[in-house]
């Protein structure tokens, strides 16, 4: 089954600071524990086939520190995972993606964003609706299996569900 791992950025400057909110960047805590992160999910033997992240600075600087740890990993930039992007032109995105893989069933792709799109994506896959019941803390990971074949929408099994304070 393809792998789909949800990675919410890490801490960032705080919204009222900045007038354009897609300029926030990350806090040095949030570049500590992102690194931290990053190193330990590495570590366990996690694998990326390809990165993908929201354009926004905060996802930006995430991807650079997974980028960094999981150096042989491509990073693409998509305008999807910016806040309040289109669900429907990711999950179309992904499924051409995943069907043009080499070994599809293998697949493992990553995506930085942010909440409450992370979540709400993951629940989507789950059950078919946001159900507002997972937690996706900065620099947290969900992990989904993903059938093989379409629909993935109420089809997805939830594996992995890791707040930082767990890897760091």
């Amino acid at each position: 089954m393809p792998s789909l791992y949800l990675i919410r950025h890490g801490i960032a400057e705080e919204r009222g600071n900045y007038e354009d909110d897609t300029q926030r960047p990350l806090t040095d805590e949030g570049r500590k524990k992102t690194k931290q992160v990053a190193k330990r999910l590495y570590d366990l033997g996690l694998r990326f086939d390809l990165l993908q992240t929201s354009p926004l600075v905060r996802a930006q600087q995430t991807s650079d520190i997974f980028a960094n740890v999981f150096s042989d990993c491509p990073v693409q930039q998509s305008s999807t995972l910016a806040p309040e992007g289109s669900f429907d032109d990711w999950l179309t995105w992904a499924s051409e993606w995943i069907s043009q893989h080499p070994q599809p069933t293998r697949a493992s792709l990553g995506i930085i964003g942010h909440e409450p799109d992370l979540t709400t994506w993951a629940e989507m896959l789950i059950w078919g609706e946001s159900k507002g019941v997972l937690v996706l803390k900065k620099a947290g990971i969900i992990g989904l299996a993903l059938p093989e074949t379409q629909p993935w929408i109420s089809n997805g099994i939830l594996f992995l569900s890791i707040p930082p304070k767990l890897l760091i």
